[in-house]
C-alpha cells in the first residue's frame, strides 16, 4: 500500500516525446477512449440487431468528436480558466499549444459538461439530414460514452490533475507531501463503469428511441455530483456556496434539468 500512496512519485505522465513535444498519458488515453466508444458502438449494434449502418456511425462520430472538443475546451475556458479575458480577446489563441506565458503545454483544460454541449449542438447539426436515426444512434452513444469515459478519467490520474481532497483513507494518494483521495478513479467507477453497466442491463426496457440518452444525462449529473465530494475544487475558483458547492455540482444541477426535458421532449416526440 506504500508504494500506491506514493504511486506519483515513482510514474512520469509524460509517455513519450516527438521531438520537444511531449506527449502525455492523458492525450494518449483520450484518444483509447475515443477508438474504444467507436468500437463498442458497432459492437452493440451489431448485438442488438440495430438498423444503423456502419457508414452512419462513422460519420456521426466525426461530427461528435469535434463537437466534444471544441465544445470541451471553449466551456472551460468561459468558466474555469483563470486567463479568460486574455481568450475572449484574442479567440484565435483558444487551441494554441503555448500558455499566454510562453510556455508549452499542449491544449491544456477541457470541460466535460462543454463537451456535452458541444456533443449536443453536433448531434442537432447532424439530424438536419438525418432525422429518421439520429435518436436511435443517441442510444448507441448513451451506451458507449461512459465505456470510454473510464479511459478519460484514468487518463485523468495518469497525468496527476483533477485530484482529490485531503483525507487519511490508506488507499489515498500523496500529490505535493499531502494525502488525497485518488477521486479521478472514482469518478471513473461511478460515472463510467456503474453507469455503464446500468444502461446496458436497461437497454432492453426502453420504451422509446432516444429514451436512453436522458437516462445518461441524468445519471451522470448524479454521478458527478456526487464524486464533487471527494474532488478538490479548482483553486482559481474554490467552493461557490459555503464548504461544498463547486462549479462540477451547480452545473451537473443544471445538466439533470436538461436531461429531464430533453427526456420529456424526446418521448413526447415519438
Amino acid at each position: 500500500m506504500e508504494y500506491w500512496n506514493h504511486i506519483y512519485e515513482h510514474f512520469n505522465p509524460i509517455a513519450f516525446k516527438l521531438g520537444f513535444i511531449p506527449i502525455h498519458w492523458y492525450g494518449v488515453m483520450y484518444v483509447l477512449a475515443l477508438l474504444v466508444s467507436l468500437w463498442f458502438a458497432k459492437w452493440i449494434i451489431k448485438k442488438d440487431n440495430m438498423r444503423i449502418s456502419e457508414e452512419s456511425i462513422d460519420s456521426y462520430f466525426i461530427w461528435l468528436e469535434i463537437g466534444i472538443i471544441l465544445g470541451a475546451r471553449i466551456w472551460y475556458i468561459l468558466f474555469y480558466d483563470p486567463y479568460t479575458s486574455y481568450y475572449l480577446t484574442q479567440p484565435w489563441q483558444i487551441f494554441n499549444p503555448f500558455s499566454p506565458t510562453g510556455e508549452f503545454r499542449g491544449i491544456s483544460g477541457m470541460s466535460y459538461h462543454g463537451a456535452v454541449v458541444g456533443a449536443a449542438i453536433a448531434s442537432y447539426l447532424y439530424s438536419l439530414k438525418h432525422r429518421d436515426e439520429i435518436y436511435k444512434i443517441l442510444d448507441v452513444v448513451a451506451l458507449a460514452v461512459p465505456v470510454g469515459f473510464v479511459f478519460g478519467r484514468i487518463g485523468n490520474f495518469l497525468n496527476q490533475e483533477l485530484v482529490g481532497r485531503a483525507t487519511d483513507v490508506p488507499w489515498g494518494i500523496y500529490v505535493n507531501g499531502v494525502l488525497r483521495h485518488p477521486s479521478q478513479l472514482y469518478e471513473g467507477l461511478l460515472e463510467g463503469v456503474l453507469i455503464a453497466s446500468l444502461i446496458y442491463i436497461y437497454r432492453k426496457r426502453k420504451t422509446f428511441d432516444g429514451e436512453l440518452i436522458g437516462v445518461y444525462g441524468l445519471l451522470y449529473a448524479a454521478a458527478r455530483f456526487l464524486a464533487e465530494f471527494w474532488r478538490e475544487p479548482d483553486s482559481q475558483l474554490g467552493y461557490l456556496y459555503g464548504d461544498w458547492l463547486t462549479m462540477g455540482q451547480l452545473q451537473s444541477v443544471v445538466m439533470m434539468l436538461c436531461s429531464v426535458i430533453l427526456y420529456r421532449f424526446i418521448k413526447h416526440i415519438n
